[in-house]
């Protein structure tokens, strides 16, 4: 958003919250929620996409159905015949991205030896929308394993992380659960609490609007915002999760990957300093950890964690 176009919104709000902070708070949440444009922009954007949908090309794509619209999702094998007894992973992207932006993590994969499923979320990519929110994106991560699955292993970048950990908690009622045994988020938000405050912050919502805001995200999905937190998934599952984060990440506070510390002896960090928030998908250690953690067939321990943390 342009320094113009926040000025815009802060002022508007202001206006609204002292007629109406319930009509203020329903218009936040549905800002929000609301996604951004699928093109590219910059030059180097451009580059990588142009990158993605070359590797795409072979790809197989499936449109999932969901409850309103529906999810694309892009299967990528290393031949066009079906490699028997592979390991599958899915990727998924986070806010503002789409499945042309993870390719090179989809091909460190591919030459791993898994099959990969790059699934676009709602109001991204291939998939229809212009909204998304957490329960949106746990229920089209549902419909790929439904779909293409077991997987091996699921793998989140940024908000695709936060969602993967929601899917994996069961957190909204409606939705199944997600069964993977092997969990990565990359760059993820932990709490979604912090997320909304930070949001409330950037377009100046009054106490009063974000009480309504948080209210709508209750009635809508049936669990308030502080139950939307990775870290209480991560503490109730029994599954090993690696967590990927750069200290220099000026997106996602680096503290959002510390709160996993010391919540289980099932996870382990990775930090991949100085490669920020958007270079750190693309990053060949990180690829290479990533793909490492999801095809073990090793029982995990917490000696493990030591040597990666």
């Amino acid at each position: 958003m342009t320094s113009f176009a926040l000025k815009v919104t802060r002022l508007t709000f202001a206006q609204l919250e002292r007629l109406s902070p319930h009509a203020s708070g329903r218009l936040a949440f549905a800002l929000f929620c609301r996604t951004p444009s699928r093109n590219p922009s910059g030059l180097k954007a451009k580059q990588v996409f142009r990158q993605g949908t070359e590797r795409l090309r072979g790809a197989e794509t499936v449109r999932l159905a969901l409850s309103r619209g529906m999810a694309a999702a892009h299967l990528l094998r290393e031949t066009t015949a079906p490699v028997h007894g592979a390991s599958r992973i899915l990727v998924v992207h986070g806010w503002g991205s789409r499945a042309e932006y993870l390719t090179e993590m989809a091909a460190g994969l591919l030459a791993a030896g898994a099959e990969v499923v790059l699934l676009d979320l709602p109001g991204h990519g291939r998939s229809s929308g212009r909204r998304l929110d957490l329960r949106i994106a746990a229920e089209a991560i549902v419909a790929a394993e439904r779909q293409f699955g077991p997987f091996a292993g699921v793998v989140g970048h940024s908000f695709g992380g936060a969602s993967v950990m929601m899917a994996a908690g069961g957190v909204f009622c409606d939705i199944p659960t997600l069964q993977c045994p092997r969990l990565a988020v990359i760059g993820a938000p932990s709490s979604i609490s912090d997320v909304f405050n930070n949001f409330a912050g950037a377009v100046g919502l009054g106490r009063a609007s974000l009480a309504a805001m948080r209210a709508r995200v209750q009635l809508l999905s049936g669990r308030s915002v502080e139950e939307l937190d990775g870290v209480a998934v991560a503490r109730r599952l029994d599954r090993p999760l690696l967590v990927v984060h750069a200290e220099d990440d000026k997106e996602v506070h680096v503290g959002h990957a510390q709160r996993y510390i010391g919540v289980s002896p099932h996870i382990r960090h990775l930090w991949a300093n100085g490669h920020g928030h958007r270079r750190i998908v693309s990053a060949p250690e990180v690829i290479r950890a990533v793909g490492a953690f999801l095809l073990s067939e090793r029982p995990f321990h917490a000696d493990l964690q030591r040597a990666v943390s």
